[in-house]
C-alpha cells in the first residue's frame, strides 16, 4: 500500500489532560509538590543507607539503585509534564524521542530491578546460611548492570526503527511522549511489523519473565515461611518482604493494566491517569513504604535525630 500524506515533522504538541486553566493550574501545584517530595524522599534514602554500616547489604544496595531509578524516571516525564500544564505544549523532535526512550529504558530496569530484589529475598529467607557467600557485592553489580543492558538493548534496536517510522501528524494526544501514542501518527500504509514484534519480545524480556521470577520467588518464599513453627517468626520473616511486594503490585499492576487494556470502550483519559499514577505515584511511594515498614532504616533515622539534636544541645 502507498504511503499517504508523510511530512516532515520537526516538533510535536502534547494536548495533556482536558480542562480548564483552574483544573490545569491545581495539577502543576499537586505535581509540583510531588515531583520536590519524591526528589526529597528518595536522595534522603539514598543518603541515609551510603552513611549507615548497618544498611550495607545487598537489600539496600538494591534499594539504592531503585530509588536511583525512580528519581531519573519521575525526572524523565514530570517536567515536562509541568510545562504542558503551564500552557507550553510544544516540544521538539528530538526531545520527544529522547523522552520516550529513556522513559522505556528506566521502566524497563526497573522491572528487572524488582525481580532481582525478589530473588535476593529468596535467597536471603530460604537460603540464609549461603546467602551471604552468594550475593556478594561483585555479584550486586553484575545484576545491576544485566538489569540496564538489556533494556537498553532491546529500547536501541527500536529506537534505530521508530525514529524512522514517517508521521502524518504532530499532536500527541498524551501528556508525554509515549510510543504507543506516537505509533498513532504514522502514515497509513507504513509497515510496523518489525516495530510490534519488537516491542511484544521487549515486554516478554523486561515485564512478564521478570514477574514470573518474583511470582516463583515469593512461592518458595510464603513455603519457606509456612514452615517457621512460630506464629511470631513467621510474620516477622514476612514483613522483611511487605514493601517489596507493595512495589510489586504498583508497578507490576499499572504496567500489566495497560498491556492488556481492552480495544473497545476504553477511554484515553484512563491511560494518562494509568501513566500518570504509575510515573508519579511509585516513586513518591518507594521511600516511605520501605522506611514506615523497615525497622532498620527507621532506627537509623531515630539515631541520626538524636545524633543531631546532640550536637545542637552541646553547641
Amino acid at each position: 500500500m502507498e504511503i499517504l500524506n508523510a511530512t516532515v515533522i520537526s516538533y510535536f504538541i502534547l494536548q495533556g489532560f482536558s480542562g480548564g486553566p483552574a483544573l490545569c493550574n491545581t495539577m502543576l501545584g499537586i505535581l509540583l509538590l510531588v515531583y520536590l517530595a519524591t526528589l526529597a524522599g528518595n536522595f534522603l534514602m539514598i543518603i541515609i543507607i551510603f552513611t549507615n554500616y548497618r544498611l550495607h547489604s545487598p537489600m539496600y544496595f538494591f534499594l539504592v539503585s531503585v530509588s536511583v531509578l525512580e528519581t531519573f524516571g519521575i525526572s524523565a516525564i514530570i517536567p515536562q509534564l509541568l510545562f504542558v500544564l503551564g500552557g507550553r505544549k510544544i516540544v521538539s523532535l528530538s526531545g520527544c524521542y529522547t523522552q520516550c526512550y529513556f522513559y522505556f529504558l528506566i521502566s524497563s530496569s526497573n522491572f528487572l530491578m524488582l525481580s532481582i530484589m525478589s530473588i535476593d529475598r529468596y535467597l536471603a529467607i530460604c537460603s540464609p546460611l549461603r546467602y551471604p557467600s552468594i550475593m556478594t557485592h561483585k555479584l550486586c553489580v553484575t545484576l545491576i548492570s544485566i538489569c540496564v543492558m538489556i533494556p537498553f538493548i532491546f529500547n536501541s534496536s527500536m529506537a534505530n526503527v521508530f525514529v524512522k517510522l514517517p508521521l502524518c501528524g504532530y499532536v500527541i494526544d498524551h501528556f508525554f511522549c509515549d510510543s504507543t501514542a506516537i505509533l498513532k501518527l504514522v502514515c497509513v500504509g507504513v509497515d510496523i511489523t518489525f516495530f510490534t514484534l519488537s516491542a511484544i519480545l521487549s515486554s516478554i524480556f523486561v515485564l512478564v519473565i521478570p514477574l514470573i521470577i518474583t511470582v516463583i520467588s515469593y512461592m518458595f518464599i510464603v513455603y519457606t515461611i509456612v514452615k517457621i513453627p512460630s506464629e511470631k517468626g513467621r510474620q516477622k520473616t514476612f514483613s522483611t518482604c511487605v514493601s517489596h511486594l507493595t512495589m510489586v503490585s504498583i508497578v507490576f499492576g499499572s504496567a500489566i493494566f495497560i498491556q492488556i487494556r481492552p480495544s473497545k470502550g476504553y477511554s484515553i483519559l484512563t491511560d494518562k491517569i494509568i501513566n500518570l499514577v504509575s510515573t508519579a505515584m511509585a516513586p513518591l511511594l518507594n521511600p516511605f513504604i520501605y522506611t514506615l515498614r523497615n525497622q532498620q532504616v527507621k532506627d537509623s533515622i531515630r539515631d541520626k535525630v538524636k545524633r543531631k539534636m546532640l550536637l545542637s544541645c552541646q553547641g
